[in-house]
Protein backbone atom coordinates (compact mmCIF):
# COMPACT_ATOMS: atom_id res chain seq x y z
CA UNK A 1 0.00 0.00 0.00
CA UNK A 2 2.80 2.41 0.87
CA UNK A 3 4.56 1.59 -2.39
CA UNK A 4 1.45 2.61 -4.36
CA UNK A 5 1.21 5.91 -2.50
CA UNK A 6 4.91 6.64 -3.16
CA UNK A 7 4.47 5.85 -6.87
CA UNK A 8 1.49 8.21 -7.19
CA UNK A 9 3.34 11.02 -5.42
CA UNK A 10 6.39 10.52 -7.67
CA UNK A 11 4.26 10.72 -10.82
CA UNK A 12 2.54 13.90 -9.59
CA UNK A 13 5.88 15.48 -8.69
CA UNK A 14 7.42 14.59 -12.04
CA UNK A 15 4.41 16.05 -13.88
CA UNK A 16 4.71 19.29 -11.92
CA UNK A 17 8.39 19.47 -12.78
CA UNK A 18 7.67 19.03 -16.48
CA UNK A 19 5.06 21.78 -16.44
CA UNK A 20 7.36 24.04 -14.49
CA UNK A 21 10.17 23.44 -16.97
CA UNK A 22 8.00 23.77 -20.10
CA UNK A 23 9.22 27.40 -20.40
CA UNK A 24 12.55 28.80 -19.19
CA UNK A 25 13.81 32.39 -19.38
CA UNK A 26 17.42 33.44 -18.96
CA UNK A 27 19.23 36.80 -19.41
CA UNK A 28 22.97 37.46 -19.78
CA UNK A 29 24.97 40.67 -20.18
CA UNK A 30 28.27 40.69 -22.07
CA UNK A 31 29.90 43.39 -19.92
CA UNK A 32 29.25 44.29 -16.30
CA UNK A 33 31.38 47.48 -16.46
CA UNK A 34 31.44 50.14 -19.17
CA UNK A 35 32.57 53.75 -19.57
CA UNK A 36 30.11 56.55 -20.16
CA UNK A 37 28.79 56.30 -23.73
CA UNK A 38 30.02 52.76 -24.33
CA UNK A 39 27.59 49.98 -25.17
CA UNK A 40 26.66 46.69 -23.56
CA UNK A 41 24.48 43.85 -24.89
CA UNK A 42 21.84 41.88 -22.97
CA UNK A 43 20.90 38.53 -24.50
CA UNK A 44 17.45 37.29 -23.50
CA UNK A 45 17.01 33.55 -24.11
CA UNK A 46 13.63 31.75 -23.95
CA UNK A 47 13.11 27.98 -24.26
CA UNK A 48 9.52 26.80 -24.84
CA UNK A 49 7.56 24.04 -26.51
CA UNK A 50 7.20 24.48 -30.27
CA UNK A 51 3.43 25.12 -30.04
CA UNK A 52 3.64 27.86 -27.37
CA UNK A 53 3.24 31.56 -28.12
CA UNK A 54 6.01 33.91 -26.85
CA UNK A 55 5.88 37.70 -26.39
CA UNK A 56 9.18 39.44 -25.59
CA UNK A 57 9.32 42.61 -23.46
CA UNK A 58 9.27 45.93 -25.30
CA UNK A 59 11.33 48.91 -24.13
CA UNK A 60 10.64 52.10 -26.13
CA UNK A 61 13.79 54.02 -25.09
CA UNK A 62 14.96 53.15 -21.54
CA UNK A 63 15.47 49.93 -19.62
CA UNK A 64 15.60 51.70 -16.24
CA UNK A 65 16.21 55.33 -15.40
CA UNK A 66 19.71 56.21 -16.62
CA UNK A 67 20.08 53.19 -18.94
CA UNK A 68 18.99 53.75 -22.55
CA UNK A 69 17.99 51.09 -25.07
CA UNK A 70 19.68 51.84 -28.41
CA UNK A 71 18.64 48.84 -30.49
CA UNK A 72 16.58 45.66 -30.27
CA UNK A 73 17.52 42.81 -32.63
CA UNK A 74 15.14 40.49 -34.42
CA UNK A 75 14.42 37.22 -32.56
CA UNK A 76 16.69 34.32 -33.50
CA UNK A 77 14.74 31.05 -33.54
CA UNK A 78 16.20 27.52 -33.30
CA UNK A 79 14.32 24.21 -33.10
CA UNK A 80 15.45 21.46 -30.67
CA UNK A 81 14.51 17.84 -29.81
CA UNK A 82 13.16 16.92 -33.24
CA UNK A 83 11.32 20.26 -33.51
CA UNK A 84 9.47 19.68 -30.24
CA UNK A 85 11.25 22.51 -28.42
CA UNK A 86 11.96 26.07 -29.52
CA UNK A 87 14.94 28.22 -28.44
CA UNK A 88 14.45 31.96 -29.08
CA UNK A 89 17.13 34.63 -28.51
CA UNK A 90 16.82 38.40 -28.66
CA UNK A 91 19.55 40.99 -28.05
CA UNK A 92 19.15 44.45 -26.48
CA UNK A 93 21.89 47.06 -26.99
CA UNK A 94 22.09 49.48 -24.04
CA UNK A 95 24.22 52.42 -22.93
CA UNK A 96 24.37 55.07 -20.19
CA UNK A 97 25.66 58.62 -19.87
CA UNK A 98 25.59 58.82 -16.07
CA UNK A 99 28.17 57.07 -13.92
CA UNK A 100 26.47 54.80 -11.34
CA UNK A 101 25.79 51.21 -10.38
CA UNK A 102 22.50 50.23 -12.00
CA UNK A 103 20.20 47.43 -10.95
CA UNK A 104 18.56 45.87 -14.01
CA UNK A 105 15.32 44.18 -12.95
CA UNK A 106 14.20 40.81 -14.31
CA UNK A 107 12.90 40.92 -17.87
CA UNK A 108 9.32 39.63 -18.19
CA UNK A 109 8.38 37.27 -21.04
CA UNK A 110 4.80 36.13 -21.71
CA UNK A 111 4.34 32.48 -22.71
CA UNK A 112 0.73 31.62 -23.53
CA UNK A 113 -0.37 34.67 -21.46
CA UNK A 114 1.68 33.50 -18.47
CA UNK A 115 4.55 35.65 -17.24
CA UNK A 116 8.08 34.31 -16.81
CA UNK A 117 10.92 36.37 -15.35
CA UNK A 118 14.64 36.26 -15.99
CA UNK A 119 17.24 36.73 -13.33
CA UNK A 120 18.18 40.35 -12.47
CA UNK A 121 21.40 41.91 -13.75
CA UNK A 122 23.72 44.73 -12.73
CA UNK A 123 25.68 47.32 -14.73
CA UNK A 124 28.47 49.56 -13.45
CA UNK A 125 29.07 52.76 -15.51
CA UNK A 126 32.34 54.66 -14.96
CA UNK A 127 33.14 58.25 -15.93
CA UNK A 128 36.36 59.17 -17.75
CA UNK A 129 39.23 59.70 -15.29
CA UNK A 130 40.59 63.27 -15.08
CA UNK A 131 44.28 64.06 -14.96
CA UNK A 132 44.51 65.90 -11.60
CA UNK A 133 48.30 65.73 -11.39
CA UNK A 134 48.95 68.24 -14.20
CA UNK A 135 45.95 70.54 -14.29
CA UNK A 136 45.62 72.80 -17.35
CA UNK A 137 43.29 75.44 -18.68
CA UNK A 138 39.94 74.42 -20.14
CA UNK A 139 39.58 74.88 -23.86
CA UNK A 140 36.39 75.38 -25.85
CA UNK A 141 35.42 73.70 -29.09
CA UNK A 142 37.91 74.03 -31.90
CA UNK A 143 36.97 75.37 -35.31
CA UNK A 144 36.60 72.85 -38.15
CA UNK A 145 39.95 72.10 -39.73
CA UNK A 146 40.36 72.19 -43.50
CA UNK A 147 42.00 69.10 -44.98
CA UNK A 148 45.37 69.46 -46.67
CA UNK A 149 45.46 69.93 -50.44
CA UNK A 150 46.08 66.58 -52.15
CA UNK A 151 46.49 66.35 -55.92
CA UNK A 152 44.94 62.87 -56.03
CA UNK A 153 41.60 64.36 -54.94
CA UNK A 154 41.54 66.41 -58.16
CA UNK A 155 42.58 63.71 -60.67
CA UNK A 156 39.03 62.63 -61.42
CA UNK A 157 37.89 66.23 -61.79
CA UNK A 158 40.68 67.09 -64.23
CA UNK A 159 40.18 63.92 -66.28
CA UNK A 160 36.46 64.60 -66.60
CA UNK A 161 37.17 68.21 -67.65
CA UNK A 162 39.59 67.15 -70.40
CA UNK A 163 37.10 64.54 -71.60
CA UNK A 164 34.19 66.99 -71.64
CA UNK A 165 35.88 69.48 -74.02
CA UNK A 166 36.24 67.16 -77.10
CA UNK A 167 32.83 65.63 -76.44
CA UNK A 168 31.18 69.05 -76.41
CA UNK A 169 33.00 70.07 -79.62
CA UNK A 170 31.95 66.82 -81.32
CA UNK A 171 28.35 67.29 -80.16
CA UNK A 172 28.33 70.87 -81.52
CA UNK A 173 29.74 69.66 -84.87
CA UNK A 174 27.13 66.89 -85.22
CA UNK A 175 24.30 69.30 -84.41
CA UNK A 176 25.53 71.68 -87.13
CA UNK A 177 25.74 68.82 -89.67
CA UNK A 178 22.21 67.74 -88.76
CA UNK A 179 20.88 71.29 -89.04
CA UNK A 180 22.54 71.88 -92.43
CA UNK A 181 21.47 68.43 -93.70
CA UNK A 182 25.05 67.54 -94.58
CA UNK A 183 26.98 64.28 -94.16
CA UNK A 184 29.34 63.84 -91.23
CA UNK A 185 32.41 63.47 -93.47
CA UNK A 186 32.91 65.07 -96.88
CA UNK A 187 34.49 63.00 -99.62
CA UNK A 188 37.19 64.72 -101.64
CA UNK A 189 37.89 63.34 -105.09
CA UNK A 190 41.16 64.26 -106.79
CA UNK A 191 40.93 64.61 -110.57
CA UNK A 192 43.53 65.83 -113.07
CA UNK A 193 43.12 69.37 -114.35
CA UNK A 194 42.51 69.35 -118.11
CA UNK A 195 44.31 72.08 -120.12
CA UNK A 196 41.97 74.74 -121.60
CA UNK A 197 42.55 73.74 -125.25
CA UNK A 198 41.84 70.04 -124.54
CA UNK A 199 38.66 70.88 -122.68
CA UNK A 200 37.54 73.15 -125.53
CA UNK A 201 38.26 70.48 -128.16
CA UNK A 202 36.24 67.93 -126.16
CA UNK A 203 33.26 70.30 -126.14
CA UNK A 204 33.62 70.99 -129.88
CA UNK A 205 33.65 67.26 -130.60
CA UNK A 206 30.47 66.94 -128.57
CA UNK A 207 28.81 69.73 -130.63
CA UNK A 208 29.96 68.11 -133.85
CA UNK A 209 28.51 64.73 -132.84
CA UNK A 210 25.15 66.28 -131.94
CA UNK A 211 24.87 68.05 -135.39
CA UNK A 212 22.51 70.64 -133.99
CA UNK A 213 22.81 72.92 -137.04
CA UNK A 214 21.57 70.10 -139.30
CA UNK A 215 18.41 69.80 -137.20
CA UNK A 216 17.29 73.35 -137.93
CA UNK A 217 18.51 74.87 -134.64
CA UNK A 218 21.26 77.29 -135.64
CA UNK A 219 20.74 79.55 -132.63
CA UNK A 220 21.48 76.70 -130.21
CA UNK A 221 24.48 75.66 -132.30
CA UNK A 222 26.11 79.11 -132.34
CA UNK A 223 25.30 79.72 -128.67
CA UNK A 224 27.18 76.56 -127.65
CA UNK A 225 30.05 77.28 -130.05
CA UNK A 226 30.63 80.85 -128.83
CA UNK A 227 30.31 79.76 -125.17
CA UNK A 228 33.03 77.17 -125.75
CA UNK A 229 35.30 79.84 -127.27
CA UNK A 230 34.58 82.36 -124.49
CA UNK A 231 35.39 79.75 -121.80
CA UNK A 232 38.62 78.81 -123.59
CA UNK A 233 39.64 82.49 -123.90
CA UNK A 234 38.96 83.04 -120.18
CA UNK A 235 41.05 80.04 -119.08
CA UNK A 236 43.80 80.65 -121.68
CA UNK A 237 44.28 84.44 -121.51
CA UNK A 238 43.03 85.16 -117.99
CA UNK A 239 40.20 87.68 -118.57
CA UNK A 240 36.49 87.05 -118.17
CA UNK A 241 35.35 86.73 -121.76
CA UNK A 242 31.97 85.36 -120.65
CA UNK A 243 30.95 88.82 -119.44
CA UNK A 244 32.31 90.76 -122.45
CA UNK A 245 30.89 91.63 -125.86
CA UNK A 246 32.33 90.25 -129.08
CA UNK A 247 34.01 93.57 -129.91
CA UNK A 248 35.64 93.79 -126.46
CA UNK A 249 36.99 90.25 -126.83
CA UNK A 250 38.48 90.97 -130.27
CA UNK A 251 40.06 94.16 -128.96
CA UNK A 252 41.73 92.32 -126.07
CA UNK A 253 42.95 89.51 -128.35
CA UNK A 254 44.43 91.82 -131.00
CA UNK A 255 47.65 92.05 -128.99
CA UNK A 256 48.21 88.28 -128.89
CA UNK A 257 46.80 86.95 -132.15
CA UNK A 258 47.48 87.49 -135.84
CA UNK A 259 45.33 89.71 -138.04
CA UNK A 260 43.92 86.76 -139.97
CA UNK A 261 42.96 84.90 -136.81
CA UNK A 262 41.18 87.98 -135.48
CA UNK A 263 39.25 88.42 -138.73
CA UNK A 264 38.12 84.78 -138.71
CA UNK A 265 37.14 85.00 -135.03
CA UNK A 266 35.34 88.30 -135.63
CA UNK A 267 33.37 86.74 -138.54
CA UNK A 268 32.38 83.83 -136.27
CA UNK A 269 31.16 86.14 -133.48
CA UNK A 270 29.36 88.39 -136.00
CA UNK A 271 27.53 85.42 -137.54
CA UNK A 272 26.59 84.19 -134.06
CA UNK A 273 25.19 87.62 -133.10
CA UNK A 274 23.13 87.72 -136.32
CA UNK A 275 21.77 84.24 -135.65
CA UNK A 276 20.91 84.94 -132.00
CA UNK A 277 19.53 88.46 -132.33
CA UNK A 278 18.53 88.96 -136.01
CA UNK A 279 17.23 85.42 -136.73
CA UNK A 280 19.79 84.97 -139.50
CA UNK A 281 19.89 81.45 -140.97
CA UNK A 282 23.35 80.63 -142.36
CA UNK A 283 23.92 77.87 -144.92
CA UNK A 284 25.72 74.61 -144.26
CA UNK A 285 29.00 75.84 -145.76
CA UNK A 286 29.08 78.85 -143.44
CA UNK A 287 28.41 76.67 -140.42
CA UNK A 288 31.22 74.28 -141.29
CA UNK A 289 33.60 77.18 -141.97
CA UNK A 290 32.88 78.78 -138.59
CA UNK A 291 33.48 75.47 -136.83
CA UNK A 292 36.83 75.08 -138.65
CA UNK A 293 37.79 78.66 -137.74
CA UNK A 294 37.03 77.95 -134.06
CA UNK A 295 39.24 74.83 -134.12
CA UNK A 296 42.05 76.72 -135.91
CA UNK A 297 41.89 79.56 -133.35
CA UNK A 298 42.24 77.10 -130.48
CA UNK A 299 45.19 75.29 -132.06
CA UNK A 300 46.95 78.53 -132.99
CA UNK A 301 46.62 80.13 -129.54
CA UNK A 302 47.18 77.17 -127.18
CA UNK A 303 50.31 77.05 -125.05
CA UNK A 304 52.78 74.72 -126.80
CA UNK A 305 54.35 73.53 -123.55
CA UNK A 306 51.02 72.10 -122.37
CA UNK A 307 51.41 69.20 -124.78
CA UNK A 308 54.28 67.76 -122.73
CA UNK A 309 53.17 68.94 -119.28
CA UNK A 310 51.68 66.45 -116.86
CA UNK A 311 48.08 67.13 -115.82
CA UNK A 312 47.96 69.23 -112.65
CA UNK A 313 45.74 67.72 -109.94
CA UNK A 314 42.87 69.70 -108.54
CA UNK A 315 40.60 68.88 -105.58
CA UNK A 316 36.89 68.64 -106.22
CA UNK A 317 34.64 68.47 -103.12
CA UNK A 318 31.64 66.20 -103.54
CA UNK A 319 28.81 66.75 -101.02
CA UNK A 320 26.69 63.65 -100.78
CA UNK A 321 23.07 63.62 -99.75
CA UNK A 322 22.58 61.89 -96.41
CA UNK A 323 20.39 58.79 -96.35
CA UNK A 324 17.64 58.15 -93.80
CA UNK A 325 19.78 55.51 -92.10
CA UNK A 326 22.69 57.91 -91.76
CA UNK A 327 20.35 60.53 -90.33
CA UNK A 328 19.04 58.09 -87.71
CA UNK A 329 22.60 57.15 -86.75
CA UNK A 330 23.50 60.85 -86.52
CA UNK A 331 20.54 61.59 -84.23
CA UNK A 332 21.38 58.58 -82.04
CA UNK A 333 24.97 59.78 -81.78
CA UNK A 334 23.77 63.24 -80.74
CA UNK A 335 21.52 61.74 -78.05
CA UNK A 336 24.30 59.53 -76.65
CA UNK A 337 26.78 62.41 -76.65
CA UNK A 338 24.24 64.65 -74.91
CA UNK A 339 23.72 62.04 -72.18
CA UNK A 340 27.49 61.65 -71.77
CA UNK A 341 28.03 65.42 -71.57
CA UNK A 342 25.21 65.86 -69.03
CA UNK A 343 26.61 63.02 -66.91
CA UNK A 344 30.08 64.56 -66.96
CA UNK A 345 28.72 67.99 -66.00
CA UNK A 346 26.74 66.49 -63.10
CA UNK A 347 29.86 64.61 -61.96
CA UNK A 348 31.97 67.78 -62.15
CA UNK A 349 29.44 69.79 -60.12
CA UNK A 350 29.20 67.05 -57.50
CA UNK A 351 32.99 66.73 -57.21
CA UNK A 352 33.51 70.49 -56.94
CA UNK A 353 30.82 70.74 -54.28
CA UNK A 354 32.36 67.86 -52.33
CA UNK A 355 35.84 69.34 -52.49
CA UNK A 356 34.74 72.83 -51.47
CA UNK A 357 32.51 71.77 -48.57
Amino acid sequence: MNRVIYLVLFIIGFSCRVVAQSATVDARIDSLQILIGEQAHIELEVSVDAHQRVVFPFYPDTLVRGVEVLEVSEPDTQFLNNRERLLIKQEYTITSFDSALYYLPPMIVQVDEEEYRSRPLALKVYSFPLDTIIPGPAFGLKDPMKPDFVWSDWYGLMAASFLAIPLLLLLFYLILRLRDNKPIIRRIKVEPKIPPHQLAMQEIERVKSERVWQKGRPKEYYTELTDILRTYIRDRFGFNALEMTSAEIIERLTEVGSKQEMEELNNLFSTADLVKFAKHIPDMTENDMNLINAVDFIHETKIPEEEEQKPQPTEITIVEKRSLRAKIILIAGIVLLSIACISIVVYLVAQIYELLT
